[in-house]
């Protein structure tokens, strides 16, 4: 497989399943996580719960098919969550840079927004995704020192915050 033909896009109505057939096996059996699509209303409604405020959705696609996700949620007073960051397997590391490319992304478009801090929190079992973070200057923080209308997920146990710079 080579990195050719992968774009990374603002997410359309048409990329759910693909979104959905993405990060369900991920959660699940890479890592063990006993969570449905059901446990996620999010996935069947994206343009509703992340295209909006600051907020966003994008894909890294391969033809049709959805190779990488990351959200951005809102969550007001110029912050906002990073969510949803996958990358399928085959299409990880160095070769494809997809996560550093829909990281660049969303920091991009957050920055043009004018979000001032990213959020994020993940599980202690996701330790390259810990390393990804930091390597692009996230910096970690306590749980208490989140604001209070982050969106909280039961199985998040690290949180992460990145400063922007606004334009």
């Amino acid at each position: 497989m080579t990195a050719t033909g992968i774009q990374v896009r603002r997410f359309v109505p048409n990329d759910e399943q693909g979104v959905s057939a993405l990060i369900l096996p991920i959660q699940r059996e890479e890592f063990g996580i006993p969570i449905t699509a059901e446990d996620q209303p999010d996935l069947k409604a994206i343009p509703e719960f992340y295209q909006t405020g600051t907020g966003d959705f994008w894909v890294a696609v391969q033809g049709d098919h959805v190779v990488g996700s990351i959200a951005l949620k809102d969550i007001g007073s110029g912050q906002a969550a990073l969510r949803k960051m996958f990358v399928a397997a085959p299409f990880r590391g160095k070769e494809f840079s997809i996560a550093a490319k829909l990281l660049d992304r969303l920091i991009e478009e957050s920055t043009r927004k004018g979000v001032t801090e990213v959020f994020l929190g993940t599980t202690d079992k996701f330790l390259a995704a810990h390393r990804f973070y930091e390597k692009h200057g996230f910096q970690e923080i306590a749980k208490e020192d989140l604001p209070a209308s982050f969106p909280l997920i039961a199985v998040d146990s690290k949180f992460y915050v990145l400063g922007l710079n606004p334009e």
